[in-house]
């Protein structure tokens, strides 16, 4: 069993926590969206009310080396924003900065870790590397949920050498996600898009044991379509993957659970954002048509199983959501959520949350996760490494 942190007391220690404030940027270089850096005040507030000094590391992108590009400086800041009765002082590098940190007197002070990523121990979950992580603490609390889908030094290795506990945040997040793969209420409708359908037939086999329907859309469509024999368009199309896609609805069919496809889809071209997109009928479309979004009849069609469930899981957005004129089915999507108010409905994925930042009435959804790849992950294998490593 994982303990969490409001369920043991924890005082006057020095706090290890590993955050997820892997935020995105702005081209000018400014944070893009914070809600990662405040999804994690209600951890640290009640670690600082128990008078504990508190490190905090993260990643920050995918640098291959040090980088300052990659740099938590940015973080650091905004952070001070949300804490100004404390200090928030960044470590260019505990490594041989450790004297400072090994004697913290002032518990004003919250000191934050440069990019954890910027140590080749960290991906590698180096046992040497997570021993001088945990040599700068007495605890360690992991409240990084967008992480915990990966064996990395600062998310398993540390818990091996520290008395580790869960985050607020990845309490709240395991609860939820939990509670939709291991005592739904039905009927369980899963929305599943995006790209790419070799990167999710694991998840989509294992949501059949779970959901009642699963609804498709996205460029993954068009295995699905391939394998029934119908023309796709210009669309993106995983060849290899396409006799899978055929096993599913196979399967589906043996199990009487239900993959909906779209039946009709914008057509149009990415960049044109002036052009009101032509919409066809699944069956026809044209070799040279580039698909890139639900139709209309398709809204309303998912919409419909959507009034009906009772629980619901969406990840991805079911068309190219970065031109507004293929946004409509994703936003549609959304809206048909929100409207069914008798409903548990849980949200996930980066693109996803990008499709629905902007939008109103995101207090009627009842869960939107912060972790897109472990959410799906948890959905999939039912337990993840950072997980693991907490629960001994």
């Amino acid at each position: 069993m994982i303990k969490y942190i409001d369920e043991v007391e924890i005082t006057n220690k020095k706090v290890l926590v590993r955050v997820d404030y892997n935020v995105s940027f702005k081209k000018d270089g400014t944070i893009n969206d914070d809600t990662r850096i405040k999804n994690s005040i209600p951890t640290l507030q009640l670690l600082l009310k128990g008078n504990n000094e508190l490190i905090l590391m993260s990643h920050l992108g995918k640098p291959k080396e040090r980088d300052m590009a990659f740099s938590m400086k940015p973080v650091a800041e905004r952070l001070q924003t949300y804490f100004p009765e404390h200090n928030i002082v960044l470590i260019d590098d505990f490594t041989t900065q450790h004297t400072q940190l090994n004697h913290v007197v002032n518990k004003a002070t919250i000191y934050m870790l440069e990019n954890t990523r910027f140590y080749e121990g960290e991906k590698k979950n180096d046992p040497i590397f997570s021993k001088q992580l945990a040599d700068l603490a007495e605890v360690f609390v992991d409240d990084a949920f967008g992480s915990v889908h990966r064996a990395h030094a600062s998310t398993v290795g540390v818990a091996s050498f520290l008395p580790s506990y869960g985050g607020l945040l990845l309490k709240k997040e395991v609860i939820m996600i939990k509670k939709v793969i291991e005592a739904p209420e039905r009927p369980v409708v899963a929305i599943i898009a995006g790209a790419k359908v070799s990167s999710k037939i694991g998840l989509i086999e294992k949501l059949m044991s779970i959901a009642d329907s699963v609804l498709i859309g996205g460029a993954m469509t068009n295995n699905f379509l391939k394998a029934q024999g119908i023309e796709i368009g210009k669309g993106l199309v995983e060849l290899d993957f396409i006799p899978e896609a055929k096993r599913l609805l196979d399967l589906a069919a043996a199990q009487n659970k239900h993959i909906i496809l779209p039946i009709d889809r914008r057509i149009g071209q990415q960049t044109d954002e002036a052009s009101e997109p032509i919409v066809k009928k699944v069956g026809d479309i044209r070799v040279d048509d580039e698909t890139l979004d639900i139709g209309p009849e398709t809204e309303v069609l998912f919409a419909d199983v959507i009034s009906h469930a009772k629980t619901i899981l969406w990840n991805g957005p079911v068309g190219y959501f970065e031109n507004p004129q293929f946004a409509k089915g994703s936003i549609a999507i959304y809206n048909a959520i929100i409207n069914n108010s008798s409903a548990v409905s849980v949200l996930g994925g980066g693109d996803t949350l990008s499709v629905v930042k902007k939008l109103p009435n995101k207090d009627k959804i009842t869960h939107i996760s912060t972790g897109g790849g472990a959410m799906l992950e948890l959905i999939e294998k039912g337990t993840l490494p950072g997980l693991d490593a907490l629960d001994k």
